[in-house]
């Protein structure tokens, strides 16, 4: 009855060492401040896809099957489960083997006359020994190690959320900067037609050496566009390479940027992008662990509980090892505690608790973040459609201004300086359209992003995995 009542308290004590875990209660908003349409489930398709561009596509599956930042993760998440195995090792009893054989003789001096006489000894058994875990350190120890290896799984899924989006905005970038391209080469080509043109009228005496000079100048101004812009190509390509795998290289293309589909906007609710987010999730789990940390720190102030044990044989003779009579067995408890350790488990502590203020604050501000992300995304994607499509009448009345004005010059009615000005202004906003244009498709990929939705799964099905996941 004295041994139930003493198992009684210390499950009792167990219990109010241990504080277990409840989410934290957050003032979040109800909903986002530019949310268009609820479109369910958006968020968890494969949105790259809706770029229709087989490329695209390809270059994403490259990039899952062989970036090497997620085979780092994977291997992470695999270091993180071995980190939980070792950590959880002292619930269950250590049992291993033991065996020696020698020769001695003793001193005369010591032992009496004819010690000294050699003599052959062997021995051999098993060794068991065992922690009790009453505190509930290792539980809680084993416990802060599981929420590491389920934050190190959402660690690789937010790698994969990373370079899936790193992926298609590079891609993006890549066409645009071939648009820019092939706007700059073409309008070279036509300022190199006007050039001729007026370096024979020149000649003829039919214009002045400015005006000559002035479409000279306009001339080399596309000139130096070009090379510019072949340079970022082929960085763009490099860094794509990189991205999926490869070494530097060139990157195919199935279309141009205008060819590119738009995705849908999605808005999920707050409730679902606090579950599905990756860094959330990892915050939360690394919040979970910090948590556990602390009871397991508190347990430090009590004594630990160990049983001991042998069994085996001994004998003076090795071929009488195993006869009757050789066994030979003990058993022990022991019970160690703290009595002075100046100041160490009380500094533990402190750290303990001030690592899980941190990381609450750390959680608090990553799922804030969230909530901002994804509003900064959905506002990104209105605006910024709203200026392209202002841009692209600005390029169309500036093409119409451009065509209007050497009329007028060719008829005698202005000077060549109208025309500069209406060229130099088309070039200007074709190369600024080109650039809007991809900031609105890259505002899609930031949403996506931001969301962090179900897909993520879907494409880290296709990266490189871990032997072992949380789950499994």
């Amino acid at each position: 009855m004295r041994r139930l009542s003493v198992i009684v308290a210390a499950c009792a004590l167990t219990a109010c060492l241990g504080t277990p875990y409840s989410r934290p209660g957050l003032d979040v908003p109800s909903q986002y401040r530019f949310a268009l349409a609820q479109t369910a489930g958006a968020a968890d398709t494969r949105w790259w896809a809706a770029f229709d561009d087989p490329a695209l596509d390809a270059l994403v599956a490259e990039a899952l099957a062989n970036n090497e930042d997620l085979r780092i993760a994977a291997a992470r998440v695999d270091q993180f489960h071995g980190s939980k195995v070792t950590t959880r090792a002292p619930l269950f009893p250590a049992i291993g083997y033991t065996g020696s054989t020698g020769r001695e003789s003793r001193s005369e001096l010591v032992y009496g006359p004819g010690a000294d006489e050699a003599s052959n000894f062997s021995s051999a058994g098993l060794v068991a020994g065992w922690e009790i875990d009453v505190w509930g350190r290792v539980r809680n120890l084993t416990a802060a190690a599981d929420a590491d290896w389920r934050a190190s799984e959402a660690d690789r899924r937010a790698a994969v959320l990373s370079v899936v989006s790193a992926v298609a905005s590079g891609y993006i970038t890549l066409l645009a900067l071939d648009d820019q391209l092939d706007t700059s080469e073409r309008t070279l080509a036509s300022r190199r037609q006007a050039l001729d043109v007026f370096e024979k009228r020149y000649k003829g005496g039919v214009i002045s050496k400015l005006e000559l000079s002035q479409a000279r100048s306009q001339y080399e101004l596309a000139a130096a566009a070009v090379p510019v812009l072949q340079q970022q190509i082929a960085q763009q390509e490099n860094a794509l390479s990189v991205l999926v795998g490869r070494n530097p290289g060139p990157i195919a293309r199935d279309g141009s940027l205008v060819d590119l589909g738009t995705p849908e906007v999605p808005a999920g609710l707050p409730s679902e992008i606090l579950a599905q987010r990756p860094d959330v999730v990892s915050a939360e789990q690394s919040l979970i662990a910090a948590n556990a940390r602390v009871s397991a720190a508190r347990a430090l102030y009590f004594p630990a509980i160990s049983l001991t044990g042998l069994l085996g044989v001994a004998s003076l003779d090795l071929d009488q090892l195993f006869d009757s009579g050789s066994d030979t067995w003990n058993y022990a408890g022991s019970v160690t505690g703290p009595i002075f350790q100046g100041g160490a488990i009380r500094g533990i502590n402190q750290q303990t608790e001030a690592q899980h203020r941190q990381l609450l604050a750390f959680y608090e501000r990553t799922v804030r973040r969230a909530f901002a992300d994804v509003d900064d995304a959905l506002v990104a994607t209105q605006k910024s459609a709203e200026r392209t499509a202002a841009q692209r009448r600005q390029v169309e009345a500036l093409r119409d201004y451009a065509r209007l004005a050497r009329k007028r010059f060719e008829g005698g009615y202005s000077s060549y300086l109208e025309v500069l000005d209406a060229e130099s202004s088309l070039f200007n906003a074709e190369l600024l359209y080109s650039e809007g244009h991809r900031n609105r498709l890259l505002a899609h990929v930031d949403l996506y992003k931001a969301l962090g939705g179900g897909w993520v799964d879907a494409a880290a099905a296709q990266a490189p995995q871990p032997e072992r996941m949380p789950g499994q």
